[in-house]
């Protein structure tokens, strides 16, 4: 007994001698400043800690001495010894980058200390253990990013179907698993974490899309994203832009390429003691690659930050966005065979005006507890004009135009806090959240002018028989309370269960005048309706995902979340001749599941696959009836199955580990399956479900050498049906149809000296002839074609 007692005191001595040391300190710059998203490794590669927005970090060790890796962009690696005598309030001074490095050195570096990214556990205040979480590191792209080339950018993402019609990028289509990429309506689509979309719930469709040439990075967050950022079947996808530089830099981007295409990019950054800026202006302008599609671009960014004290910061968020389009109007499906660049539409207009805001404070309560608060708002407007008519094929009679305004005015907040604790000796994160939401709508329609010019005025008192006239608004309200906590079981195995509690309150005032003429233009028929509508529901969505750490390079991880998706205005209302909205129309219900393993082999290759489950409720989409026509309503049940998978193989490592060569080859593969499982429509339950290619395949390679990198990429997507009853062939109005394999080639290079750098490009290679997209309204309805053979170059000066 006595011996037993011995040995427990002794095992106390051990563990009070060799206890844990606690290391602190403070990270900053020549100038003294704290330096915010640090990351300091050991030796072995093995995260220890990140600085907060003052520069402290804090961590713990058994080890009296110490080799750190201190790492963050921007700023050169430094290496640091540390001994237990200065284990406390240690301060590292980093410094900036005095000389042009090249592109292969930065990129080298970037390899040594990182691996494939993807979202850790936690981010600032949001929780993404157990899910599926993919990172695209557009500052590292080869992509034509002056054009926002979407199958480029998002190469590395897995599954993703993307509508490709206009050749400078206005606007971002992707969707994935079965989801409809028109305007990426189906993600929450977001900026530095606030909301960009027309309207959340009643309109998500995201007119305005970021210039690829400003961000850092853009993060894609699938299914299980429901529980934190809404309701979408899609997840989440959001641009995060270029964070303030610590000395003044300005960046000249100009590119020119065929079809009158010119692009300029411009941005200003710096950091003044507590103050910080980065702002740009990017302008396109282009004939387009078909008659009757010129455009014109201006889009503006500005963020302003400023350091109120060690634990908080304020900053804002200035966007604006105007472009006007003219639109070259859809083909049918003879049409595209005969010629796919052609145009028949020589009167079809489009503008957006988008204006973004945001304000948001973050504070850190201790070294354990985050809170951030972002109050945001949109102020827009959309105005579509055109002559539009079920048979695309028709010549365009010069009348009166259709015109469609749709204005955006919403305002909203959502305040996250994330505090990790040790519950029952079991180390945990909580995450508590709330979101308020609303929306204030307006769509008019009604007639346009006569005349060729973009004219965006209702001219009712000169057309007072034009047969759809309306004048709607739509109130929305959202309330949201949502919650995920991380409970880590041991070293390994984390458990993450969640949920989203949603009242939702969407409102109709509509009131629509249906006109009847003959021949010659006298009414025989007027229909004025006066309409009103309320719909409010209260729900909960649960969640639940796991992570098995098999090593530091592996990881096991699952998930299973519930999704709903509100009907829209346009689901309801907007009157089209191409197809008929169902009285009955009501929301979509459903879940989703992953479950995958990703990692990296000793830094030779990097791997992400992963099965899916999408299970999805009345969902809603146009099916052809038995009298040919279109109509939009809740098609039936329907069952997604899918694997995706990527891998990207460092080759460079099997002949020389030398920074100045980069050689890298990645295939990106997705194989879906898919069915109505249950249906009220004859001849749609068992049919596949419209808008996924079995197939989709991106596979590339790319080659460094000291200041010059190139790519190559390949794309492969099978046949996809665009309606529930897979129509084959093409109707009148080409809106449903079967939308045919495709392929693509691009190629794009780059090369920087000092502080020039030129990038060209060319893409579809080949010259394939092809389209993604049969549209229901604008652009068309019709088929909309992509792009042919295509050039590019840029030129970029920093200062």
């Amino acid at each position: 007994m006595k011996f037993r007692i011995f040995v427990v005191i002794f095992s106390l001595f051990q563990t009070v001698i060799y206890s844990q040391y606690q290391v602190s300190g403070k990270v900053v710059s020549e100038k003294n400043t704290g330096i915010d998203k640090v990351e300091i490794y050991n030796e072995s590669g093995g995260l220890l800690a990140k600085t907060n927005v003052s520069g402290e970090f804090q961590f713990n060790t058994n080890l009296e001495t110490l080799l750190l890796v201190v790492y963050t962009e921007n700023y050169k690696v430094k290496n640091v010894v540390l001994s237990s005598e200065n284990y406390q309030n240690t301060t590292i001074v980093l410094n900036s980058f005095t000389e042009e490095l090249s592109e292969i050195q930065i990129r080298s570096r970037k390899e040594k200390v990182f691996e494939l990214k993807r979202l850790k556990d936690v981010e600032g205040t949001a929780i993404y253990a157990g899910k599926k979480t993919e990172v695209v590191l557009v500052n590292q792209s080869a992509a034509a990013l002056s054009t926002n080339n979407a199958r480029q950018i998002f190469n590395q993402v897995a599954g993703l179907n993307i509508y490709q019609n206009d050749d400078a990028g206005l606007q971002l289509n992707i969707g994935g698993r079965g989801l409809d990429p028109n305007r990426t309506a189906n993600f929450n689509t977001r900026q530095n974490g606030y909301d960009i979309s027309a309207d959340v719930l009643g309109y998500p469709e995201s007119y305005y899309t970021p210039a690829s040439e400003g961000l850092d990075e853009i993060q894609v967050i699938r299914g299980a994203a429901s529980l934190q950022y809404g309701t979408q079947f899609g997840g989440l996808v959001n641009f995060i832009t270029k964070k303030p530089t610590e000395d003044f830099k300005i960046t000249f981007r100009n590119t020119a390429g065929n079809f009158g295409l010119f692009t300029n990019f411009t941005s200003i950054s710096d950091t003044e003691g507590k103050f910080s800026y980065y702002a740009y202006i990017n302008y396109k302008k282009g004939d387009g690659f078909r008659p009757n599609s010129e455009f014109e671009s201006k889009n503006a960014f500005a963020y302003l930050g400023y350091q109120m004290n060690d634990k908080s910061k304020l900053s804002a968020e200035f966007t604006g966005l105007k472009y006007l389009a003219q639109q070259a109007g859809g083909l049918t499906d003879q049409m595209f065979a005969e010629n796919p660049y052609q145009s028949n539409r020589a009167r079809n207009w489009f503008q957006v005006n988008w204006f973004l805001y945001n304000i948001k404070w973050e504070h850190q309560f201790s070294e354990d507890t985050n809170f951030s608060f972002n109050f945001f708002g949109l102020d827009a407007s959309r105005d579509a004009l055109g002559f539009r008519t079920n048979r695309v094929n028709q010549v365009d009679a010069n009348s009166e135009r259709d015109l469609i305004k749709g204005t955006f005015k919403n305002y909203g907040f959502e305040s996250r806090l994330v505090s990790k604790y040790t519950f029952f000796d079991i180390k945990s994160t909580f995450l508590i959240g709330s979101k308020f939401y609303k929306a204030n709508n307006t769509n008019m329609q009604g007639p346009g002018s006569d005349g060729f010019d973009a004219d965006f005025e209702l001219r009712i008192n000169e057309f007072p028989n034009y047969s759809r006239q309306s004048d709607s608004r739509f109130p929305n309200l959202n309330a949201a309370l949502f919650g995920e906590n991380i409970f880590y079981i041991n070293d390994k195995i984390s458990i993450t269960p969640g949920f989203r509690l949603e009242y939702i309150n969407t409102k109709r005032d509509e009131i629509i005048k249906d006109i009847i003429t003959d021949a010659a233009g006298n009414v025989i028929n007027e229909n004025r309706r006066d309409e009103q509508d309320t719909n409010e529901r209260t729900f909960v969505l649960l969640g639940l995902g796991s992570s098995y750490k098999l090593s530091k390079s592996t990881e096991f991880y699952g998930n299973i979340s519930q999704n709903y998706r509100s009907v829209t205005f346009s689901d309801i209302s907007t009157a089209n001749p191409a197809f008929e909205i169902s009285e009955d129309i009501t929301d979509e219900k459903g879940f989703t599941i992953d479950a995958g393993i990703r990692g990296n082999y000793n830094n030779f290759f990097s791997y992400d696959a992963n099965v899916f489950g999408l299970f999805y409720n009345d969902r809603i989409n146009i099916y052809t009836r038995s009298d040919g026509k279109a109509e939009r309503d809740n098609i039936g049940d329907a069952r997604i199955l899918g694997i995706e998978s990527l891998i990207d193989f460092n080759i460079k490592k099997l002949f020389t580990n030398s920074s100045e060569y980069v050689l890298n080859y990645f295939i990106n593969s997705s194989f879906i399956t898919s069915e109505y499982t249950k249906s009220d429509i004859n001849g749609v339950v068992g049919n596949e479900v419209e808008f996924i290619p079995n197939i989709n395949i991106k596979t590339g390679a790319r080659f460094g050498y000291k200041n010059f990198l190139a790519s190559i990429q390949y794309t492969y997507l099978s046949r996809q049906f665009s309606d529930a009853t897979n129509a084959v062939g093409g109707s009148i109005s080409g809106v449903t149809g079967e939308i045919p394999a495709y392929d693509i080639l691009d190629f794009s290079a780059s090369y920087k000296y000092k502080f020039l750098k030129l990038e060209a490009g060319v893409n579809n290679i080949l010259d394939t002839s092809y389209f993604t997209r049969r549209a229901t309204g604008y652009p068309g309805p019709g088929i909309i074609p992509s792009a042919p053979r295509n050039f590019y170059s840029t030129l970029q000066i920093s200062i």
